[in-house]
């Protein structure tokens, strides 16, 4: 366009038509390209052609241009002189509306002005008699970016005239500068924009954290599109809500409730449903806008610009830009929304599963951690990936530095080489290989485990990792021990006394018993023999039924005395009986404790039979008093004493003591697992302090009844 200006002048064009006085509009052109040349701002140039216009013309010159929202004018005023002088008027104060209705420069006389219109405008306020008012249009121009400008020659005289066809030439010559300099603002701003856009697609791809996300959107986006706020609503997968991220909105939201919008609600939910872009420019006459927002946060939304943030053509969320500072929402600005939509919605996706792999990760670690087993990984080679703490223990060593070795060095069994487990399990396509096998510990009995391997998938290529579970077999061994100890001990205490009934039954039947005291001492050796025998089948019901929880009743109040009363005497028999001593220390009037009569009966029993049945000789003691909110019961005897080693087990279900198995005394090894499960069920604990040989105390908390 200079160029071909520039072509025009050399050829005459613009001085096609006669200046009044020989004015040289060539001069002023030549002027003004030496001036501007590197000039490439619109204000300047007005202020320069301001300037160059009154030494040519001697004329008081005016050239105003609008600012964005054309409510105010920027004016250079020049005088013939050549000194210019900068003002900023407002638009009611310029009074340039009066001469909207010129397209042309035309010549007007203030006196033939209505008074209200020179009254109220500054621009009649500057003039004399007469100006000549010119508007700069961009009218059929290829370009009109440049403002609303307008060139006006005040006063001129009688002795220097002006044609309004010099002032449309000159009025010519300042829209090719104003063009130039307008389009390279044009290009900065692009350059800028685009920058810009480069830059926050540059960090929204190199960070996998949302709130980075979100605040690189609230600076130089809100800048660059020149809005009041900025906010992205993401869509809940189930419900198709939409919650708007609040960090975004701004201080007016922090004290409110997150903002939701039902599926398809207001624009947002409508962009998000259709997949369209909108742009508003008056949100309350949009039928779509919904209101509530508003109405709750005291926001006032008059203008967006909200377009759907899709990834593989599903939305995950829209993003919005409301309330444009000055002027209205236009195309261009929608593309740059859209420039920032792609990699803000794939930066959003990202994030979103890199957060859903690091809490499954962090499941995972959780879940390898924690287990009970030893759990280990391993490569195709044999080496160590990873370890978790039981594996460590296992083998006694440190996770940490496990990691690296080759199993083979740190798990040796006594089945072969580990190794041929990893092969089998790399080979083995239709499910987990279980290996049963005994650990070899230096310093240590072996450790009889359960080897489980799985191979872990790999969609790409062969197996390359191998998981093994050791699961430690010790408890299970020890169980069934127990359990065999168990069936011996009922066959044994079954057989005992089954065998003294047949025995006495048939010495009376076959007439042994000739005298009256003999019969009847047979008669009592059969009913102590069947007592026993009761005592044991009562013993296995009860563990039946607390296994099945028949037993746990509702806690209610249970007075102890009158248990006492009625549970004592016949213990007290039997160890008299028995040769024992047995001692009374219970506390009158002791207060209700919370539990069932019917376990608590079992437990005083259990422990009081356990007493005299572990004391040869001695006393059996119970002592009963209230402490703070319990009642203490303790049981004391002088017997034989429980081992040290047998303290952790001894309420343990089956478990038996060896020095009792030793001494022939018979038992289950439930009494005491059964008191455990008791006190427990009702809150109450229970405590034992033994010397070997010398006897055992069993001390009981229970948990005063609160009436």
């Amino acid at each position: 366009m200079l160029l071909l200006c520039l072509s025009a002048i050399n050829a005459g064009m613009i001085q096609s038509v006669p200046l009044p006085q020989d004015l040289d509009i060539s001069l002023l052109w030549q002027e003004m390209l030496d001036d501007l040349r590197d000039v490439f701002d619109v204000h300047y140039v007005c202020a320069r052609f301001s300037h160059h216009i009154a030494r040519l013309t001697s004329t008081r010159t005016l050239v105003a241009v609008a600012d964005a929202e054309a409510k105010c004018y920027d004016l250079w005023l020049t005088d013939e002189t050549g000194d210019t002088f900068q003002r900023r008027w407002t638009k009611d104060e310029a009074g340039f509306s009066y001469l909207a209705n010129y397209t042309a420069p035309t010549a007007l006389d203030k006196i033939e002005r209505p008074a209200v219109e020179v009254i109220s405008s500054r621009l009649w306020l500057e003039t004399r008699q007469r100006l000549i008012f010119c508007p700069l249009t961009t009218e059929g121009r290829p370009f009109n970016a440049f403002p609303p400008t307008f060139l006006v020659l005040l006063d001129p005289t009688e002795t220097s005239p002006i044609a309004t066809q010099t002032v449309r030439q000159i009025g010519d010559m300042m829209c090719v500068f104003l063009d130039r300099a307008a389009l390279r603002q044009e290009v900065d701003r692009h350059t800028v924009e685009f920058a810009v856009i480069s830059d926050v697609s540059r960090t929204l791809s190199s960070t996998l954290n949302v709130q980075q996300i979100y605040q690189s959107l609230t600076g130089p986006i809100r800048q660059m599109l020149n809005v009041e706020t900025l906010s992205i609503g993401l869509v809940e997968p189930i419900t198709g809500d939409i919650v708007f991220v609040g960090k975004l909105f701004g201080p007016m939201f922090e004290q409110l409730p997150p903002v939701r919008l039902k599926k398809g609600q207001g624009i947002a939910g409508w962009v998000a449903e259709h997949q369209e872009p909108v742009v508003i420019n008056n949100a309350y006459s949009d039928k779509r806008f919904f209101s509530g927002v508003d109405k709750r946060s005291g926001f006032k939304t008059s203008s967006m610009i909200c377009i759907p943030l899709k990834v593989n053509e599903r939305t995950i969320g829209v993003l919005q830009a409301i309330n444009r500072q000055f002027g209205n929402f236009t195309n261009h600005d929608l593309e740059l929304m859209q420039g920032l939509g792609g990699p803000l919605a794939a930066a959003i996706e990202n994030a979103n599963l890199h957060a859903d792999v690091l809490a499954e990760k962090r499941r995972i670690e959780t879940l390898f951690e924690s287990m009970s087993e030893g759990l280990v990984t391993v490569n195709r080679e044999g080496i160590i990936t990873k370890a978790n703490s039981a594996f460590s223990i296992l083998v006694a060593g440190q996770a940490e530095e496990l990691v690296g070795r080759p199993l083979k060095e740190v798990a040796r069994t006594n089945k072969g080489d580990i190794d041929d487990l990893i092969a089998r399990v790399i080979n083995t396509s239709n499910g987990n290989v279980h290996f049963a096998a005994d650990l070899n510990h230096f310093h240590t009995r072996p450790l009889p485990v359960l080897i489980s391997g799985a191979s872990v998938e790999n969609q790409y290529g062969p197996v390359n990792e191998v998981i093994l579970v050791f699961s430690d077999l010790t408890q299970i061994r020890e169980v069934e021990r127990m359990r065999d100890d168990l069936f011996q001990g009922i066959i044994h205490e079954l057989r005992t006394p089954l065998a003294t009934i047949l025995m006495y039954s048939r010495l009376l039947r076959e007439g042994k018993a000739r005298q009256p005291e003999k019969a009847e001492r047979f008669l009592g050796v059969i009913e102590r023999e069947s007592d026993r025998l009761q005592r044991m089948i009562r013993q296995m019901l009860d563990l039946a039924k607390l296994e099945a929880r028949e037993m746990q009743h509702s806690p209610e109040p249970v007075w102890l005395n009158a248990l006492f009363d009625e549970s004592l005497p016949s213990l007290a028999e039997r160890a008299v009986q028995k040769g024992l001593l047995f001692r009374q220390r219970i506390e009158l009037d002791l207060p209700p404790v919370m539990g069932s009569i019917e376990a608590y009966a079992m437990t005083l029993r259990i422990l009081l039979d356990n007493a005299i049945k572990f004391t040869p000789s001695g006393s059996v003691q119970i002592a009963a008093w209230q402490k703070d909110d319990t009642v203490i019961v303790e049981i004391t005897d002088d017997g034989i004493g429980i081992p040290p080693e047998a303290m952790n087990n001894l309420f343990k279900r089956f478990y038996r003591a060896q020095s009792a198995v030793e001494r022939g005394i018979a038992g289950t090894g439930l009494g005491l697992y059964m008191v455990k499960e008791n006190l427990r069920n009702y809150n109450g604990r229970i405590a034992v302090q033994s010397t070997l040989g010398k006897g055992t105390t069993f001390t009981l908390q229970l948990p005063i009844a609160q009436i």
